[in-house]
């Protein structure tokens, strides 16, 4: 069984949160710490711990997202100049919520993907 996370209870709407879009696959929510003037959290409605663990089924779910962050992105007004979408995998990977989820930011340029090590 898949962990509670804080994810799951903003998709049921038992905590509150800034939701944007939302249908019977994805929620979408904005970030309570933004790294960029637009950052919303895309989320697949189906709990799924961490990239490591999609499976075939999950593909159409996954894909949603994608459409679902593109027309985002237009509603925001950050789809012409271009934005970043982000996943992360476990702790080095920078997930902090083992709910996996797209980042979506712009509204700024988003510079260098990774910096250079020193």
């Amino acid at each position: 069984m898949t962990e509670e996370t804080l994810f799951s209870k903003i998709i049921r709407r038992e905590i509150p949160a800034d939701i944007v879009y939302q249908d019977e696959r994805v929620t979408a929510f904005r970030d309570i710490n933004p790294q960029a003037p637009t950052h919303i959290l895309i989320v697949p409605n189906k709990p799924i711990p961490t990239v490591n663990d999609v499976g075939e089924e999950d593909e159409a779910d996954l894909g949603h997202l994608f459409v679902v962050a593109a027309r985002l992105a237009q509603e925001e007004g950050i789809a012409e100049n271009g934005y970043r979408l982000i996943v992360n995998c476990n702790r080095h990977g920078g997930q902090i919520v083992f709910h996996l989820h797209m980042h979506l930011l712009g509204g700024r340029p988003m510079g260098r993907m990774v910096s250079q090590p020193k």
